[in-house]
């Protein structure tokens, strides 16, 4: 089987992530990594929190705390809701480690060494009241494209234009908020991006046919545009130093390197990390190092992210000259929007992933998004479209058919399996049914195409639905006891199915539907097309019981009391 490296976009490390953040990254990753590892194929998922940066120190800063500690607190805060979420990171590392330190001043030498960094005197952004040069992010104020008012200096959150902080209108200090600010010069270090635009359009070009469209489009604009040589340090306090052996004035100054330089870096960093935790049998360079041939590497991201991806850390790969594994795939999602308006962290305009598993169990967030993943186009939560979803496809469809099938058969059968008579037509329709329909969503999770499974997963749960209303076992047992038993046995054997096809959607309801059966040796990873075709995995004489209700309807005053607290428009 191959192998297969997967990471998603870094979350920030200031503040709680929402629901656009979960959807646009973490959970689809998460969800295919589950997929593959139930499919028999070697999976590393790494991800970590992205800890440098103007936002970090100025999050410190409001909390009265030295930035480390602010970091390190805020990863075990973020760390924790993703586990509530049942994300299954191989490793969830941060940046700040000395791993990722170590290897980024390692591509930094490397670059340097083969001319493509360069020093550079740079007038910037300097604050008289904050007695600093002020960082990218550190610089507020409108944007010339867009007409935003609270656009950063690197970049607008409205339009997603790359800035500059002299590109801002009426600029600001983030830290004072004073506008009495001078420009002056400074020293910082330049990738020269210019020289590796035929390298990496070429490397682009050898990939975007595989990507999907949102993905080349967006570095094959950038590539159009051309690339910019860009100062890849910064004046800050926080974040990886500039090597003093390399280049000692810039290092005696303070100089660090700009987060979108270290940050990709990570997912080597995170890797050594994960490595160093048992270095006798984990080998972090077979999956980065010369492992174009062994490993299969699928990045995901929302689309904001897509240009650091899929053009500025390629050309800093391809800049070292050394042979670090580059992307295969990039799986880009457009966003999820409240009501049509942005999701904002700065703004607090949505509804957070704390807040979210506060409300209602992680697997019903996790099937709602992954159904309705913004792929092709943005895609809308709205409190009526979760609340319908979780009533129909989760407790409707699912749940209720787990439940009348174990109840019923528990309350004319026994607490075992019943046997019954031989599968007959209905059964032979209902197995060709069921292995079409696991082709599909087999098909569609390959494609990584996820809203498209989640649909062929829905039916897979409809099918057992059709069947059961088709023998109505309730009817059927009043004639034929063991016609009766059959329909429930066959059911019971959907329900097995259901927890191991479901786990990479559900993991905590699949994990419930497969205790439900005491089978002395479950070890089942998939279903086969055989099995499916058989459902026969449950066998006359298997004890089970009734658990508890999968999912719970939601009511019109739940959604009335979600709509009151998170408010039911954007505004």
């Amino acid at each position: 089987m191959a192998r297969h490296l997967i990471t998603s976009a870094l979350p920030y490390i200031n503040g709680i992530k929402h629901l656009g953040n979960m959807v646009g990254s973490m959970l689809p990753a998460d969800v295919y990594s589950r997929y593959l590892r139930q499919r028999g194929h070697d999976v590393l998922y790494i991800c970590a929190t992205d800890e440098h940066g103007t936002p970090a120190e100025l999050a410190a800063k409001e909390q009265g705390l030295p930035v480390a500690e602010f970091c390190a607190q805020a990863h075990d805060t973020q760390k924790a809701i993703y586990d509530g979420f049942a994300l299954a990171f191989d490793y969830f590392g941060r940046s700040s480690s000395p791993e990722n330190r170590d290897i980024t001043q390692h591509f930094a030498r490397k670059l340097n060494e083969n001319g493509f960094i360069e020093e550079r005197a740079i007038r910037q952004v300097y604050s008289p009241v904050d007695g600093r040069f002020l960082p990218d992010r550190y610089v507020e104020g409108t944007c010339p494209h867009c007409g935003y008012d609270k656009a950063r200096g690197d970049q607008c959150e409205n339009c997603t234009r790359v800035l500059d902080p002299t590109d801002l209108i009426d600029p600001r200090s983030a830290i004072s908020g004073s506008t009495d600010l001078e420009v002056r010069e400074t020293k910082h270090l330049f990738l020269l991006q210019s020289k590796l635009q035929h390298e990496v359009e070429a490397w682009v070009s050898r990939h975007e046919a595989d990507w999907p469209q949102l993905a080349s489009s967006i570095a094959r604009k950038w590539l159009t545009e051309g690339l910019h040589d860009r100062a890849i340090t910064r004046d800050l306090d926080w974040g990886v130093p500039v090597p003093a052996d390399t280049w000692p004035e810039l290092a005696a100054e303070g100089k660090v390197f700009y987060v979108w330089f270290d940050a990709p870096i990570e997912y080597i960093g995170a890797t050594k990390e994960w490595a160093d935790q048992d270095p006798e049998n984990r080998d972090w360079k077979s999956w980065w190092y010369e492992a174009d041939d062994t490993v299969r590497y699928t990045e995901f991201m929302a689309k904001d992210n897509v240009p650091f991806h899929t053009v500025m850390f390629p050309a800093t790969e391809l800049g070292v000259r050394e042979p670090w594994k580059k992307v295969d795939y990039v799986k880009a999602f457009n966003w999820l929007t409240y009501y049509g308006g942005k999701f904002s962290t700065s703004q607090k305009r949505g509804v957070f992933t704390d807040q979210a598993l506060d409300i209602l169990p992680a697997d019903y967030w996790r099937y709602f998004l992954i159904a309705n993943a913004p792929e092709s186009d943005d895609s809308s939560f709205t409190w009526e479209h979760f609340t319908a979803t979780v009533n129909k496809d989760l407790a409707d469809t699912l749940g209720n058919f787990v439940n009348r099938v174990l109840s019923f058969s528990r309350k004319r059968f026994g607490d075992d399996v019943p046997a019954g008579g031989e599968p007959g037509e209905a059964e032979a329709r209902l197995g060709e049914e069921i292995a079409r329909l696991l082709a599909e969503y087999e098909s569609q999770m390959e494609a990584l195409q996820f809203r498209k499974a989640a649909a062929a997963l829905r039916a897979l749960w409809s099918a057992g639905n059709s069947y059961l209303e088709e023998k109505a076992p309730w009817l059927e047992i009043k004639t034929d006891k063991d016609g009766a038993a059959l329909t429930l046995r066959t059911a019971m054997n959907l329900i097995h199915l259901y927890s191991v096809v479901s786990e990479p959607f559900i993991p905590a309801s699949a994990a419930t539907m497969r205790a439900a059966f005491t089978l002395a040796d479950d070890t089942a990873a998939w279903v086969t097309e055989a099995e499916a075709k058989s459902l026969t995995s449950v066998p006359a004489g298997t004890p089970f019981t009734v658990p508890p209700v999968l999912f719970a309807k939601l009511t019109d005053e739940d959604l009335e009391t979600y709509k009151e607290r998170f408010g039911g428009s954007p505004e």
